[in-house]
């Protein structure tokens, strides 16, 4: 294939991956085979929806050297080993998709699949070991995962998914049917595991907070979710029910906002949270049913995927937010919130919060995947989280380098 011609088709196949959901934010790498010894890859760190040909990189397989200034992701080491070892596959695409990743989280292989799925993907899905995002170690545990079956997806532990085609459409066919395959695989477990069929995920996720609750646990009454954005010293919230905006001087004290017209408990929340993270520009209030229903107990939720420990933090802790005690409450809310960029409020889904809509919302898919990895612990016991240190290194990472990189 020329050259540019793969290169205007990974960038097609960065803003397909967006738009489906298969990843978020700058997540995930798509490559595209030129040659029996080169293939071009997306850069590390930079945004799919303004990626121009320039900004494609141009690898060699044999030892994953690239000419200019522009450096290729971190992951060329896996795409060049697919290339490598795979020389009938000429597109790799590199996904967070939400059920794939839950079962990278679990650790199992995947080796009973419909006659449908065995077609495309091939007789089961393997499990690659943990290895640190763009470490050898990542690299070897997918080589060795490739040589153990001749699939066309690959679950990376505690990561993502690896799909590969003979082409662009056959990689996402493949990605599409994985999603698919993951999902029925917990829910089948769910089923042998409860004896309860479960029509979709969160009931699973529900059976896993009602595990959690413990005794003595009081349901938090609802109230309207706004979403907000910091414009200068006022917050504007906008209401998730019927898109009614009110407008928050964040410097006035609560009073004069509680005798207004437009008060609802939610100003009272969002100007606590704006006013104690200069970092925070942007609050979105996510009333996504997975998350809603985890939101039920109280215990914090630790990172079975990598890029919840990026992004959110080390945990995304519960806060009992009471409407009927904003002011006490709220405190509460910013308190379990400190270093981190997500919590969730007790009976009343999660403040995904940071520096702009976008990263609140991708912060958002990430939360969700992780609790999709979190409820399957309930039917598969024993799932072990990444640990402290490497948790604590990625967040680091990610906030000095890869954060940066978005807006260049």
């Amino acid at each position: 294939m020329e050259i540019l011609e793969a290169k205007k088709l990974v960038i097609e196949a960065g803003k397909k991956l967006l738009k489906s959901g298969l990843i978020a934010r700058t997540w995930g790498n798509v490559s595209c085979r030129v040659s029996p010894t080169q293939f071009v890859i997306t850069p590390s760190g930079r945004a799919y929806e303004t990626l121009t040909p320039d900004e494609i990189v141009l690898v060699n397989i044999a030892d994953c050297s690239y000419e200019g200034t522009v450096k290729p992701s971190s992951e060329k080491g896996i795409h060049a080993s697919v290339y490598e070892m795979r020389p009938e596959m000429d597109f790799v695409i590199h996904t967070h998709q939400p059920y794939a990743s839950a079962a990278a989280a679990i650790g199992y292989d995947i080796n009973s699949l419909s006659q449908h799925a065995a077609d495309l993907i091939g007789p089961g899905v393997t499990v690659a070991s943990y290895g640190l995002p763009g470490t050898g170690k990542l690299k070897n545990g997918v080589r060795d995962a490739m040589m153990r079956s001749p699939s066309k997806a690959i679950l990376m532990a505690h990561h993502g998914a690896l799909c590969m085609g003979e082409d662009m459409d056959e990689a996402f066919a493949v990605a599409a049917e994985l999603e698919k395959v993951c999902e029925k695989f917990i829910l089948d477990r769910f089923y042998t595991f409860t004896g309860t069929l479960a029509d979709n995920y969160s009931e699973l996720t529900a059976y896993f907070a009602d595990l959690k609750k413990g005794k003595k646990n009081q349901t938090m009454p609802a109230f309207d979710y706004y979403d907000s954005s910091r414009q200068g010293a006022t917050a504007v919230l906008v209401s998730k029910k019927d898109g009614s905006v009110i407008r928050v001087n964040l410097t006035s004290p609560v009073e004069t906002t509680k005798g207004s017209q437009d008060y609802t408990p939610a100003v009272d929340l969002h100007k606590a949270v704006y006013n104690n993270r200069d970092d925070v520009n942007y609050i979105h209030h996510s009333d996504a049913a997975n998350i809603k229903a985890f939101s039920a107990q109280k215990k914090a939720l630790k990172p079975y995927l990598d890029d919840f420990a990026q992004l959110i933090g080390l945990t995304c802790r519960t806060a009992v937010f009471n409407p009927a005690d904003t002011i006490k409450s709220s405190k509460q809310v910013v308190k379990k919130l400190k270093g981190r960029n997500a919590v969730m409020l007790k009976d009343n889904g999660a403040l995904c919060v940071s520096g702009d809509k976008d990263d609140a919302e991708a912060i958002e898919m990430v939360l969700n995947k992780n609790i999709n990895a979190a409820a399957a612990t309930a039917v598969f016991p024993g799932v072990s989280v990444i640990n402290k240190v490497e948790s604590a290194l990625m967040r680091v990472v990610y906030k000095t380098k890869y954060s940066k990189q978005k807006n260049k």
